[in-house]
């Protein structure tokens, strides 16, 4: 069977306040990407969802974003190049440190939110997020929305660099997420976000709205965790995916294929 990651972005409470179910995705998923407290996070939340993770076979991804609590990570943010690279090195560091108090460590990367959105169409931005990344540890998994210029980043420094598509949002004609301000930006329908990877997955390919296929390597899909739907979606893109033959399993366990 062909091996494919399902992951979900988590760890994205702070504080009193708790956002999304994450025991309940850590039932499905095979990999997590961790808020680093930029965004949400804080060291109990992290250290509780790690643990959580460690104990359910859930790989480890660190989930770096702009120092935005407010917009959660959200909002654009224009920074100098080096002082994104040492916010990268500063929000992966405090996850691995964290994941080695709870006996286990941290195998990819994802940027969040506007700072994906980003660098994804912006080579200089991916460029110094990649370098952060080879900075802490060059064995890290770059996972990178598929066919952006982070992918271009992370296999032009060496990482090993893993393609993403989204099972809750939808896509321009060029290949790149929906912008969130624009309407059905966001798929809320489990059925609807399953036919989406199901096509892509079997194509091996991104289809956009025209039905234009833009060829790409994918490697892993994500759920984001802070919608009521979630779950449910998790769930549905599992099934499908399983009865299409596919495997599911954690992100290091696709690199190695």
């Amino acid at each position: 069977m062909k091996k494919i990651n399902l992951n979900a972005d988590m760890g994205e409470g702070f504080g009193m306040y708790s956002i999304g179910n994450d025991a309940a995705m850590l039932d499905i998923i095979g990999s997590a990407n961790i808020a680093c407290g930029y965004h949400a996070g804080d060291p109990l939340v992290m250290s509780g969802v790690t643990r959580a993770a460690r104990d359910k076979g859930v790989s480890i991804g660190a989930h770096p974003a702009f120092p935005d609590l407010q917009g959660f990570g959200r909002r654009k943010m224009h920074l100098p190049l080096p002082e994104l690279e040492a916010m990268m090195v500063y929000q992966i560091g405090a996850l691995m440190a964290v994941a080695k108090s709870q006996g286990t460590k941290v195998t990819h990367v994802k940027p969040h939110g506007a700072l994906n959105n980003m660098a994804a169409v912006d080579m200089d931005m991916s460029l110094a997020i990649a370098r952060g990344i080879a900075a802490v540890d060059s064995s890290l998994i770059m996972l990178a929305t598929a066919g952006s210029c982070l992918c271009k980043a992370g296999l032009e420094l060496g990482l090993p660099t893993a393609g993403e598509i989204f099972a809750d949002r939808t896509y321009d004609e060029n290949g790149n997420l929906t912008p969130r301000s624009e309407p059905h930006a966001v798929i809320h329908d489990p059925e609807q976000s399953a036919d989406q990877i199901l096509s892509f997955v079997e194509e091996g390919k991104i289809i956009t709205p025209s039905g234009k296929r833009i060829d790409t390597p994918i490697h892993s899909i994500c759920v984001h965790g802070d919608t009521a739907e979630a779950v449910a979606i998790a769930h549905r893109v599992k099934e499908r995916l399983e009865k299409a033959g596919f495997e599911l399993v954690p992100l290091p366990r696709v690199m190695e294929a």
